[in-house]
């Protein structure tokens, strides 16, 4: 499989973006996410290309949820993982960079957890299989693209997913344990985002 290089996703976000701030948003967070990911690939012996191309396009199926006056419809937003694996499918990438938009929602959202809170997206296991996919998710945790984009610490995040249940916490936390906490201060002072 050929993984396609950071100039590649750049212009395909450039060309999928229905206005520049949608365009600054999410290419800006999956680049931000791709440098806190970085932080890890020394000690997680997984393939650093295809994380890269991962978090580039982790999030490419928010562009669907703009409407042509570039609103983003915040209430569906859920569905963006779906979409964008969709998306990825109909442009011809393959099911492993596809699984990158569809599986790194929170902590992993289960079958149960689809049916139990009648969530906007298909039934199924949205779940991180590949160590390269968990890296990904994990990395997406700090750092939000709400208005203003914020860096999210570890701590902040952990108390935001207990909302959903303990054992999203767990998950979390554990994946703390394996691979640390990123260094989160010079990215903020690089993007001026601050850390909450």
């Amino acid at each position: 499989m050929q993984v396609p290089t950071d100039d590649e996703i750049r212009a395909l976000h450039e060309r999928l973006a229905p206005t520049r701030e949608a365009f600054e948003a999410v290419h800006t967070h999956c680049v931000v996410v791709c440098r806190i990911a970085e932080q890890f690939l020394p000690r997680a012996g997984v393939d650093a290309a295809l994380v890269r191309a991962g978090c580039l396009l982790h999030d490419i199926g928010v562009y669907r949820l703009y409407d042509e006056t570039g609103t983003l419809d915040h209430a569906t937003y859920l569905r963006h993982g779906v979409l964008g694996h969709e998306l990825l499918g109909e442009l011809g990438f393959p099911e492993v960079l596809r699984r990158f938009c569809s599986h790194h929602t929170g902590t992993g959202l289960t079958r149960e957890d689809v049916a139990a809170r009648s969530l906007p997206i298909p039934p199924g296991d949205y779940l991180a299989d590949t160590a390269e996919e968990e890296l990904v998710m994990y990395a997406d945790k700090f750092h939000s693209k709400k208005s203003p984009p914020v860096f999210l610490t570890a701590e902040t995040y952990l108390s935001s997913v207990r909302r959903f249940g303990e054992d999203k916490a767990a998950r979390f936390a554990d994946m703390v344990r394996r691979y640390g906490e990123p260094d989160l201060s010079a990215l903020s002072a690089a993007y001026g985002h601050a850390i909450v």
